[in-house]
């Protein structure tokens, strides 16, 4: 009897320890797909310097190896820090999300990395062969005037809940718990990816020449490859899905957005203008990106 009782003890006490450590792996698993390899808090240094011009919305300033501006404005393509402003509290909980509806925008990592060096975009210019048009996933790396920096601060900074392709790839079902997407500069996305953003109901494309090219993933190697897009592999193929509402020219080149507005379309609306220089001082824009 008395060995019974010690061997149910044991047997209890393995459940137990089988229980939580599949409690502990289970959260362990959803850390790891919340980790982004995403560098939001770049910079390369030198003097920290504030633009008092940039925006009344932000506070917007940059690092001296990193970013300058003109006439005491944002220069496009490179990296603005950007902070709320304590004064601006009010102003900052009408462009909010609210808390009952679930709200996600999608970092575009893999357009990040098609733009970086021996990247798709080497090829194009015939820097280099067709080896550039794999390319590997890196981690910790910061995002770019490409791939949507200023956006993907700002939203965050306002509190949206951000996922990255990586993440959409893995699990395109994910999509269908949220509520509304914001499609950043997605320029290079996968099949499973287009598929998924397509079909959900409620999308905010806030960046004209999103859903453009496709490529794959090979998480063994750890690399994206281009399939079709961009004139790739045919020079005559532009956008590589087909998709009929591909809104790349002329709005792309728009980076200036002094008439902008937004164009409905079957599932959700699209900007008609590259907003990266506008968003951080736009109070209608990111209402609007709230309210719809």
């Amino acid at each position: 009897m008395q060995k019974l009782k010690k061997t149910l003890i044991i047997v209890s006490s393995i459940i137990i320890i089988i229980t939580i450590l599949g409690t502990f792996l289970a959260s362990n698993e959803q850390n790891i797909q919340k980790l982004t390899p995403i560098n939001f808090g770049y910079t390369s240094g030198g003097e920290k310097h504030y633009f008092k011009s940039a925006s009344n919305l932000f506070n917007v300033y940059g690092f001296e190896n990193d970013f300058h501006a003109v006439k005491g404005k944002v220069v496009a393509g490179q990296h603005a820090h950007i902070e709320l402003k304590e004064e601006n509290g009010l102003l900052y909980e009408q462009i909010m999300p609210e808390e009952s509806e679930k709200i996600v925008f999608i970092v575009p990592i893999f357009t990040e990395l098609a733009y970086g060096k021996q990247g798709f975009y080497d090829y194009y210019q015939e820097k280099c062969d067709q080896t550039c048009l794999t390319v590997p996933i890196k981690t910790n790396i910061p995002l770019s005037f490409q791939s949507s920096d200023h956006t993907a601060r700002v939203l965050k900074l306002l509190g949206y809940e951000y996922i990255t392709d990586i993440e959409i790839e893995k699990n395109p079902n994910i999509l269908k718990n949220y509520d509304k997407l914001i499609v950043l500069h997605n320029e290079y996305v996968t099949k499973k990816e287009f598929d998924a953003i397509t079909s959900h109901p409620n999308v905010i494309y806030l960046y004209p020449n999103a859903l453009y090219a496709e490529i794959s993933v090979d998480f063994e190697k750890n690399s994206i490859i281009l399939i079709k897009g961009h004139g790739y592999p045919e020079k005559g193929i532009s956008n590589g899905f087909n998709w009929e509402f591909d809104n790349t020219h002329p709005f792309e080149y728009d980076t200036l957005c002094k008439d902008w507005k937004l164009i409905k379309i079957p599932n959700g609306i699209m900007l008609n203008c590259y907003p990266e220089n506008i968003i951080y001082r736009d109070f209608n824009l990111l209402k609007i990106i709230k309210e719809f």
